[in-house]
């Protein structure tokens, strides 16, 4: 979709992989801004393909996102060491300058059992396998919770990083 919609305005598109050991398909210092949202990256390989005094945005959510969600189902998380501290250190490690770092913690929250239900259709890495039947005790205990408590909250948290490549900016660069 992005292909078709972009091509008109004269942007490419390329598939690259997202993990944390694939380089991308670009050549060194190619951009000024890269970005990532909820993704895997590979600290390195974003400092290589920066110019000089590029600029590095990712939003990620924490490793533990709605960990208490899953225990209901008998799931735990899947990438718990995602965080903004562990993230930092590989940023400045591939020779990035940390300049913004922020985190947000707060609650998931939910009117009740069946928008729980709609969430980990919709999110299915949450409680991987999930379904009404196989997960029915866990969906009755949540009912259960709600009549008791009144709510349905759970544990939340992203993080926000800018980082940047060290050296003079290139004419034109817009800054954040």
């Amino acid at each position: 979709m992005a292909r078709v919609r972009l091509r008109p305005l004269g942007v490419r598109v390329v598939k690259a992989a997202a993990s944390d050991d694939a380089q991308m398909p670009f050549a060194d210092g190619e951009f000024d801004l890269v970005l990532n949202r909820h993704a895997a990256f590979n600290a390195r390989d974003v400092a290589r393909v920066l110019s000089d005094g590029g600029a590095f945005l990712t939003q990620q959510t924490s490793g533990t996102w709605a960990w208490d969600l899953q225990a209901a189902f008998g799931s735990s998380p899947q990438t718990p060491d995602v965080a903004m501290a562990k993230c930092a250190p590989f940023l400045r490690e591939a020779g990035l300058e940390v300049v913004d770092a922020r985190e947000w913690h707060g609650r998931l929250r939910f009117a009740g059992v069946g928008a729980v239900v709609y969430y980990l259709k919709a999110i299915p890495w949450e409680v991987p396998g999930f379904g009404v039947r196989s997960h029915f005790d866990g969906l009755i205990a949540l009912q259960e919770r709600l009549e008791a408590e009144g709510e349905l909250s759970f544990c939340a948290g992203k993080f926000l990083m800018e980082a940047r490549k060290r050296g003079a900016a290139r004419s034109g660069t817009m800054r954040l």
